[in-house]
């Protein structure tokens, strides 16, 4: 009997955590992180070649959500180079991501990423708008390699802020750019909960702000 009621007390316990779980969300708008350094709470990789990616928080008055922005700023011209900033926590399978981005410049590329599902520097989706050929792609990048999966094309301008969203249910991925759904696909590569961050490409110096996540039942 008093095993019984320890099961049923341990059961009540858990429900509210898995609700909590489910519906796990959280936004980044780095306006606590010092100007210089590197952003508490996320870690940093490099797909492909070239230069790991050099992280640091900045100070831009145009930003939507304070003044703090993440900002990639190494200009290395590797083309097969793709620095990713994941945060640690919470990792998801069934989300909707969505961050604001700025294209600051670049020759080879003016890319703004968002990554979901990221499982280590060489595994995850991708949704990247690209400011020099007016575009927006999924692709999914398995073991390094990336493949696209689907496309857009249409306007994204340089220096200033858009706003980049995935949703992702199952196998189901959707992308949305200034909050029009442009891509539906169906994919089922990386089918387990993963991390959120943002990328970019080669020389792309790009500002992020506003990185939010939240679990979709």
């Amino acid at each position: 009997m008093l095993r019984t009621i320890g099961v049923l007390a341990l059961a009540l316990v858990a429900l509210p955590g898995a609700a909590l779980a489910q519906g796990a969300g959280r936004t980044w708008d780095f306006q606590a992180d010092a100007v210089g350094s590197p952003p508490a709470g996320f870690s940093f990789g490099r797909t492909g070649e070239g230069r790991p990616g050099k992280w640091v928080i900045q100070l831009d008055p145009t930003a939507p959500a304070g003044d703090h922005v993440l900002a990639q700023v190494d200009e290395d011209r590797t083309d097969n180079r793709f620095p990713v900033a994941a945060a640690d926590a919470p990792a998801l399978r069934d989300l909707r991501a969505e961050v604001r981005c700025k294209p600051v410049s670049g020759k080879v590329d003016q890319a703004c990423g968002l990554v979901i599902r990221y499982r280590d520097a060489d595994n995850y989706y991708l949704a990247r708008a690209n400011a020099l050929e007016d575009n927006v792609n999924l692709y999914r990048v398995v073991d390094g390699r990336r493949r696209q999966i689907k496309g857009w094309s249409g306007r994204v301008v340089s220096g200033a802020w858009h706003t980049l969203a995935v949703e992702a249910r199952g196998n189901r991925l959707q992308v949305f750019w200034e909050g029009k759904p442009i891509i539906d696909a169906t994919d089922d590569t990386f089918k387990e909960a993963g991390k959120v961050g943002v990328w970019t490409k080669a020389d792309s110096v790009t500002s992020f702000d506003a990185l939010a996540v939240t679990g979709l039942p």
